[in-house]
């Protein structure tokens, strides 16, 4: 069964959305293994800082109906696709690896490439899953965050799930 490892991210009722994307995933999924959450500045765009984190869980879905289930728990949450890529919004959830599979299909595309682009992707992805070796680079995500060279501007902030 693979490991899928999702980027969940809000600027819009951050906590409350955040709270209720995790819940639904675990409604859904299971067990989740839940990275620390990070608040950052919106990127891309002028908006209100976002919380991000990620989630780890194990599944035997097909990796099209793993994508499809988290677009409905993003729309159960608000998310307005009509909106601009970088803007503002309710709930994103992001697949960012499914296992060692590589995809790239238009709709899809595992590993996405914001693992290496963004620290609010990377750096709780190495906080919980230090030794996946990232299937493209062949390296590990705790080596890729040692390298990251981006900006890291980025704080921790308390946020419960129970």
């Amino acid at each position: 069964m693979p490991r899928v490892w999702l980027s969940i991210g809000s600027n819009i009722d951050r906590a409350a959305n955040i709270r209720a994307g995790v819940g639904a995933l675990r409604a859904r999924f299971g067990g989740l293994i839940l990275s620390p959450v990070y608040e950052n500045a919106a990127v891309g765009f002028e908006g209100d800082s976002f919380y991000n984190l990620v989630a780890g869980l194990d599944t035997g879905l097909p990796v099209e109906e793993v994508a499809r289930q988290c677009r409905q728990i993003e729309e159960s949450c608000g998310r307005d696709r009509s909106a601009p890529k970088f803007s503002s919004r309710t709930l994103d959830i992001d697949l960012l690896l499914y296992g060692d599979l590589i995809i790239d299909n238009g709709t899809l595309e595992i590993p996405r490439d914001e693992i290496t682009r963004y620290a609010f992707v990377l750096k709780p992805l190495a906080d919980i899953a230090p030794d996946v070796v990232h299937p493209q680079l062949g390296r590990r995500i705790a080596e890729l965050w040692q390298d990251f060279d981006g900006e890291r501007d980025m704080r921790v902030v308390n946020l419960s799930f129970d």
